[in-house]
């Protein structure tokens, strides 16, 4: 992952509004959400959603699949993965982290 994606992913995610539905988003897996139900749990109006998945799909954060009428918006745990590596690639100066250090580690 390049520093650029890096910055795009965080700044997808530095708004509490797009935070909130990534998160519902991976808590929902795989089959992931229809807009409406984003909408509903959120309490979001749908232009507001619509602007906010638009968003999160464009930093590779979230994808789309459409089935019949309907549309489903997932986490791509890939691309979450990648930003999570990267972020914590050099890590406790390189070296690997037990459980118990990775809790503890001010780095």
């Amino acid at each position: 992952m390049n520093t650029l994606d890096v910055v795009k992913c965080l700044s997808a995610l530095a708004q509490e509004t797009r935070l909130q539905i990534f998160r519902a988003l991976v808590v929902a897996g795989p089959d992931g959400l229809t807009p409406g139900l984003i909408a509903e749990r959120l309490g979001l109006p749908a232009a507001t959603l619509s602007f906010h998945l638009k968003e999160l799909t464009n930093a590779g954060l979230i994808g789309q699949r459409r089935e019949s009428r309907n549309l489903f918006y997932s986490a791509n745990f890939e691309q979450m993965n990648h930003l999570l590596s990267f972020l914590t690639e050099n890590c406790c100066a390189g070296q690997p982290c037990a459980a118990e250090v990775a809790n503890q580690c001010d780095c």
